[in-house]
């Protein structure tokens, strides 16, 4: 049997095929502006040629940098299979990809407090930095990575006052623009179908969601406010709850599309019709609310552009320079479907 053996080309290997030093090889392979033009060429035509690869683990350890920002996934997601979480992560890999940076993720499983797992990945010097996501009102991570004064930037806010570079979306104005089409739809007995009340996120879209039923005086029975698990199971499970009380709403808010759409099959099963008997509406506008049956009234969040802006910040921090803006506020917009009204589209 024919075995090939890998030969691992150095830059010895290349000195000696285009006759010069290792070092003059070196920096030419690093374009330093010292070297001419035809030597570069050379160097960098004869590597080509060789296979030449540079060793990435010698190159990180002479920067005394790792070149990775690490994620460690809370107890309480998201999971990788969410299409908005999937749509965020494809914008920080693509901007730290474009500064030569890995993103190394692990999970802390159902640990509820991950800050053992941070203290970790900082004692080790395993990455530059992190991303931090799914922030909780006061959130024990933020106040640790602060305390230590390890790099980081956030997709998400929290309640104090500190001063941390973050990404996120005014879940504020979303709620409201939900909520004040609804009531211009002319329901007055709107509930919301929230997730779990100690994120930011979604505090800000039920303190919205009070103000704005008050201001636009609409029914504010409590009970029409019922917390569930951020998945489509949790939205058909707290829409069962909605659908039992004596005087069922009209509408209904999730706070995920995922959430809305378990809303969307629970009331399909107790035989109504969604957009004519009751309107449902959700966050985020993942791909399935515009393909889902009836199409899906959401709040569409920038996912992809809340991941880049969160890699390029990142991507400055390990690389040891300034955030030109180190917190930003995205504006949602209300994108208006088949699911709170079917007569817009028959």
């Amino acid at each position: 049997m024919d075995r090939t053996v890998a030969v691992t080309v150095t830059l010895k290997d290349i000195a000696r095929q285009v006759n010069r030093s290792v070092t003059t090889v070196s920096r030419a392979l690093h374009d330093c502006a010292d070297v001419s033009p035809e030597t570069r060429d050379l160097v960098k035509y004869t590597a080509a040629q060789l296979g030449y690869a540079p060793n990435v683990v010698a190159q990180r350890l002479q920067k005394q940098r790792t070149e990775t920002i690490g994620l460690i996934l809370p107890h309480h997601g998201p999971r990788l299979s969410d299409p908005s979480f999937g749509d965020m992560l494809t914008g920080v890999v693509d901007a730290i990809a474009g500064a030569g940076l890995d993103l190394l993720i692990s999970s802390a499983g159902d640990v509820p407090d991950e800050t053992p797992l941070y203290r970790q990945r900082i004692g080790s010097r395993r990455v530059d930095g992190f991303w931090v996501v799914r922030t909780r009102c006061h959130d024990p991570r933020i106040r640790y990575l602060i305390e230590q004064g390890a790099a980081f930037v956030a997709c998400g806010r929290v309640m104090e006052a500190w001063d941390f570079p973050y990404v996120d979306v005014d879940y504020k104005h979303g709620m409201r623009s939900l909520v004040q089409h609804l009531c211009q739809l002319g329901h007055r007995r709107i509930a919301f179908v929230t997730g779990w009340s100690d994120l930011t996120s979604v505090h800000h879209q039920r303190q919205s969601f009070v103000q704005s039923v008050s201001e636009l005086g609409l029914d504010d029975d409590p009970e029409l406010i019922v917390e569930g698990e951020m998945s489509q199971h949790g939205g058909y499970r707290a829409a069962q709850v909605l659908f039992s009380q004596r005087q069922p709403a009209t509408a209904i808010i999730a706070s995920t599309d995922l959430m809305a759409l378990g809303v969307m099959s629970a009331a399909q099963d107790q035989g109504l019709e969604v957009g004519s008997d009751v309107a449902v509406a959700g966050f985020d506008d993942i791909p399935l609310a515009e393909t889902a049956h009836p199409t899906l009234t959401t709040v569409r969040q920038p996912a992809y552009q809340m991941g880049q802006l969160a890699g390029q910040m990142l991507a400055a921090l390990a690389q040891g320079q300034p955030i030109a803006r180190p917190r930003v506020l995205l504006q949602p917009s209300l994108i208006i479907r088949q699911s709170t009204n079917l007569d817009l589209w028959l």
